[in-house]
This record gives structure tokens, sequence and C-alpha cells, in this order.
């Protein structure tokens, strides 16, 4: 449930706390004082679309924040889905293991948006970013908020079979035959691929056949290329590389006489002014030859001076270095030889792999990745016929599955629609419409390409089908005796349709598990004598802590159902308008319904009104609660007019 809410500089709300109850939280006051405007701010707060408009007026940042404890039905899809999201997003504490418990796992929720004046937003759980749209799916697995718009919603026929499911209890059923689908639609689009015009096939045969080949041919190996390129580059340069290597060698191990002159394609580097080549210091000796003499003449050294023999170990250590570098060099230099039939059988083969890049990729793995794809269309091609029967069967038996599952799913909505309409009746009747029935139309049609489903008699019929299952439902009512059941739109006059939605909604917000319903201005259209009904089922959706409502409305005798009552008003305070919410005493409510009864200013007459209808709703409520404890279901209130 909303245990509190929290919004700063929200349209004409400059700072407000409000902290809410468990149960039924009534919200009155007048007409622009500001309700549809927390409802708005509590809409962006759950991941609704909201502008930069309503930030206030002065100010750079609107914020909305709202603390919730939810305990979660790990039955519900929407709830398991709900502690996948927060745990894929890390948003759940890790010192908080009550999410764990099986029995009454918890979750205590922080939700927060922020809008700036330049449009950008904002979006925190716990603390940590998401995304809009994790926001928007975390939020409404916490909240429904039940408008004056929802009216059009549930006109519409394409939302009957969502809402019939939901009140079913279907989700799970559901999104197997989801699943089942997606996968024969797959397989369909394969059967459809390889069934193609047999011309086209043979042309598209042909071309892979001389698209594999080539690439098989040419036998490529991943990093070839590469390896290639710096053969190449070795072999284009081969003389100079030999030359500086053996020039390398000879200073290093075998002295090297510089009266001699270089190696082809190595000039000496230029001598000191004592006359001595900067590569070979000793006029011709090698390095490591050099290096012996210093190390032996540092051991003598050592007999003088003991701290020479940290550097007779350097010495030798270098020496010990050298002697690798030496060898290294002389493999290397024993290694590349000039082959101008190698050089050219790379060329041939660079000019190879740059033809196929042309043709097949970027690189030579995209090359090969081109191969493996085309010889697997090139297989698929060649044995379509086996192929197409092995799909034939796969096809057939999900079929059968979709026709199993799909009929066990439309037996539950039968029930569940016969269930729905004796409840939204009797709902119906408690609102004063005594002669409405209510009927969950579910249509079915033929189609020789659907899913069999065989029937009492045994006869089997192939049905049309998607991923919700084989039926149409649409809701059908009759307002007046002797007049069949109608589609909702063609039947119900203004104030009949409010009467029903309210029926509807209050049934169907029952089997909804989300914790907490927000009803904004529900009660429109619906007059004093019908409005105790709406309070009371608004009320009974709160029992044994079902759920936690919180509803906007302009009838007392809907707002005297509240286990607590909060007055609205707006205030201008120098050249500002500010809209406050305060919880009401017992005697600040008493005054409040006794000025929705009868206006102001507040008679004691109004007052004594208001103060009876308290009582006597207070009196329903514990009978209504004794009632529930000794297992009736229903329990029909006396009845108080104003």
């Amino acid at each position: 449930m909303l245990l509190e809410l929290n919004i700063s500089n929200f349209a004409i709300i400059d700072r407000l706390n409000l902290r809410l109850v468990p149960g039924f939280n009534a919200m009155t006051g007048e007409t622009g004082a500001g309700k549809s405007i927390i409802i708005d701010a509590m809409g962006a707060m759950l991941g609704e679309k909201i502008g930069a408009e309503f930030v206030r007026h002065g100010t750079d940042r609107a914020r909305v924040e709202g603390s919730f404890e939810v305990r979660l039905d790990l039955e519900d899809e929407r709830f398991r889905r709900l502690l996948q999201l927060l745990e894929e997003n890390e948003l759940l504490d890790p010192d908080d293991h009550t999410h764990l418990d099986p029995a009454s796992p918890l979750l205590n929720l922080t939700l927060t948006r922020e809008l700036n004046s330049n449009g950008r937003t904002t979006c925190r759980i716990n603390g940590s970013p998401v995304k809009i749209d994790t926001l928007k799916e975390i939020g409404q697995a916490l909240v429904n908020i039940h408008g004056q718009s929802e009216h059009v919603s549930l006109m519409r026929v394409s939302e009957h079979l969502e809402l019939l499911d939901q009140y079913a209890g279907l989700a799970g059923k559901r999104a197997k035959v989801g699943e089942l689908v997606g996968q024969l639609r797959a397989i369909r689009k394969e059967k459809q691929s390889l069934q193609k015009d047999e011309r086209e096939l043979v042309r598209r045969q042909e071309l892979l056949k001389f698209q594999v080949e080539e690439i098989k041919t040419a036998a490529l190996q991943p990093g070839e290329e590469e390896e290639l390129l710096k053969e190449r580059q070795l072999q284009n340069s081969s003389e100079k590389i030999s030359a500086l290597a053996d020039r390398a060698y000879r200073v290093l191990y075998q002295g090297f006489d510089e009266e001699a002159g270089g190696e082809e394609g190595y000039t000496p580097p230029p001598r000191s002014r004592n006359g001595r080549s900067g590569a070979t210091p000793a006029g011709g000796r090698a390095v490591q030859e050099c290096l012996s003499e210093v190390e032996g003449l540092l051991t003598e050294l050592v007999r003088y001076e003991g701290a020479m023999s940290q550097h007779v170990e350097a010495v030798q250590e270098a020496r010990f270095r050298l002697e690798d570098v030496s060898t290294a060099v002389r493999e290397f230099r024993d290694r590349v030889e000039h082959d101008p039939a190698r050089l050219e059988e790379v060329e041939e083969r660079l000019e190879l792999i740059r033809s196929l890049k042309r043709k097949y990729g970027n690189s030579v793995a995209e090359i090969l990745e081109f191969y493996k794809n085309a010889a697997h269309e090139l297989d698929s091609i060649e044995h379509s016929g086996e192929r197409l029967i092995e799909l034939a069967q796969q096809e057939t038996k999900l079929l059968n599955k979709i026709g199993t599952l799909g009929s066990e799913i439309s037996v539950e909505r039968r029930l569940a629609g016969d269930k729905l309409a004796r409840e939204v009746e009797q709902a119906l009747q408690d609102l004063k419409l005594l002669r409405a029935r209510f009927e969950v139309s579910l249509t079915q049609s033929e189609d020789p390409n659907g899913a069999p489903l065989k029937s009492a008699d045994g006869e089997t019929r192939r049905l049309a089908f998607d991923s919700r299952g084989f039926d149409r439902a649409e809701f059908m009512v009759s307002l007046n005796p002797g007049e069949p059941p109608k589609p909702l739109q063609k039947v119900a006059s203004g104030g009949e349709t409010s009467r029903l939605m309210l029926a509807l909604k209050s049934i169907l917000a029952a089997a909804d598990a989300v914790p907490t319903l927000i009803f904004d201005e529900v009660d429109v259209g619906v007059g004093g004598r019908s409005g105790q009904v709406v309070g009371e089922k608004l009320w009974q959706l709160t029992n044994q802590g079902a759920h936690q409502v919180i509803c906007i409305t302009h009838l007392p005798q809907i707002a005297a159902f509240g286990d607590a009552h909060y007055n609205i008003t707006k205030k201008v305070e120098g050249e500002r308008t500010s809209t406050r919410v305060s919880q009401m005493s017992d005697t600040d409510r008493v005054e409040e319904l006794a000025a929705m009864i009868g206006g102001l200013p507040v008679t004691d007459t109004k007052r004594q009104s208001a103060l009876e209808m308290v009582a006597d709703i207070q009196g329903w409520k514990e009978a209504a609660r004794r009632a529930q404890q000794n297992g009736q279901s229903q329990f029909a209130m006396s009845g108080f007019e104003v």
C-alpha cells in the first residue's frame, strides 16, 4: 500500500506531505481545489507521461515521491515480474530479506519522479536511477488509477476479454498459449519460406552452390590475411632485414671488422671522436666479449673494494640477457630468406581474399560467417522436402497443444463470465437498476487452418486463434424488461452508464491483485440514493486488507465510508495559489460532510444529518465485518437517505 506521498512544486502544489491509512481514504474538496492535480502527480510518480507545464511557476524542478509497503502475491504473474524487475535492476536492499519469506513476502519501495522545467525527467526506485519504462512497469504492479476516462475504455469491445481474463485469473494459461502461438508462427514462417516458387528456389539454390563452392575452394583461415600481409612485408624487405639482423648478431656475439665495411643494405653508424664506432666501441670486438672482459676486471677490483661486487652481478645479468638477445637475432636472421616465388604466392593469395571481400564481407571472419549461413540455407533447400515433413509434424503437435489449452481457457472463461454476470446484476440492483440483465458474450470463428477443438458430441472443429486463445468477448446489457441484451454503448444513458461502469469496476477491482486502487471522481452521474451503495462497494474492496482504496468524491454518502477523510483546499497567499491537503479530525469531518450535504452555511440540521450518516455507516461497517467473519460473502445495507 501507499504509506506516504510527498509532492513539491507540482502545478499549484508547493509542498505536500500526505500520510495514508491501509483502508479507505476519502478525499473531498471544492471544485478547482486541486484534487485532479494530486491524481496527476501520482500518475507522474508511476511513470505516466507528463510535461514541463506541471513544474510550478517560478521553480526549476517538480518532485513526487511515494513510499510503499507491499505484500507480494507470488501466485500472481505481475508480482513475480515485479520481483524479477527489482532483482534485475539491483533495486532490493541487500540487508532486507523480508521479501524472501514465502509465507508473506514484504517489500518496501520508494518511487521518485523529478521533472525539470526544460522537460527532462529523472526516475528513481529506492534511490537508484531507472528508465521510465521500468518505473512504469513497477508502478503498474503497485497502483491502479480508475478515472472517469475509463468509462470510455470499458466501452471498447477490445478491452472486454482482457477484463474477463483478469477477473478469471487466466494470466498464467494465457502466457502459455502465447508461447505456443509464437512457436507455431515461427514454424509456419519457415514452411512458407521453403514453399516459395519452385523456379525461384532453383535459382537461389544455384547461386548458393556457386557461393559456397567459391568460398570453400579458397579454404580461408581466421587471421590468414594478417599473416600474409606480414609475410609480404618481410619478403619485400628481406635483404635489408637480413643485413640488419646479421649486423646486430655480429656486434653482439662475433665482433665486426669496421674496415671491411658493412653488409649490403646497411650503413654503419658514424664513429665517435676517438675513432671508434658507436655500435662496436671496442673497435670490432663483440659486445659479449667486451662484457666478459669487464666482468673479469671488476672481479679483480672486488678484492680492493667489496662494494664493486654488486656491479659484477649487474654485468653478469646484462651478459646473460644479451646472450638471449643474440640467440633470438640469429634465429630471426636465419629464418629470413628472400623467395620471389613465395612472394608471388602471397600476392596471389591476398588478391583472392580481396576479391572475396568485395562479394561476401569486409574481413575473412565475415566471409566465413557468410559461408556458414549460405551452406545452412543451401542444405535447407536441398533437404526442403524432409524439412517440410518435419515442420508439418511439429505444426500438428503445436496445434493440438493450442487446441487443448485453448479449450480449457474457454471453459474457464464461460464459468467466469457467468459468475461475473451474476455479480454485476446484483451490483446493478444495489444501484437501483432493479431489472437490469448483464451477459458476457463469448464467440468463436471457424478457420480451416485453426487449432482443433473437440465438442461434447465428439465432433472436431478447427477454430481461429491468437495468443489469447479462441474467444472474443463482449459485455452485453439490457436495462429494460423485455429487451434482449445488447452491446454496452448501444444501450445505456449517461447516468445508467456511470452506474454500470461502477458496478463493473468494483467487481473487477476486487479480483485485481494490485494493492492500491485510486478512484478519481467515478461517482459522476450517480445520485445520492445510489451513492451510498457506491460507498459500500468501494469500502468492501478494503475488507480484511484486500486493497487500499483512495477515492476522490463529491458525494457525502461515499466520503462518509472513509476510514480516513482528507480535505483538499486551495489558498491564495500574496500573489501565489497553493493546494493543501489535511487529514480531518472527527469534528472537522462532520462539518465537511454537513457542508457537502446542504452547502454553506452549516446549520445544526445539516450537522445532525452528517452525524447520523457517520453513525449509520459505522454501524454498518461493524456488522459487515462480523458477517465476513461468519463466512457471509454478501452483506446488504439496510439503507439510509439524506
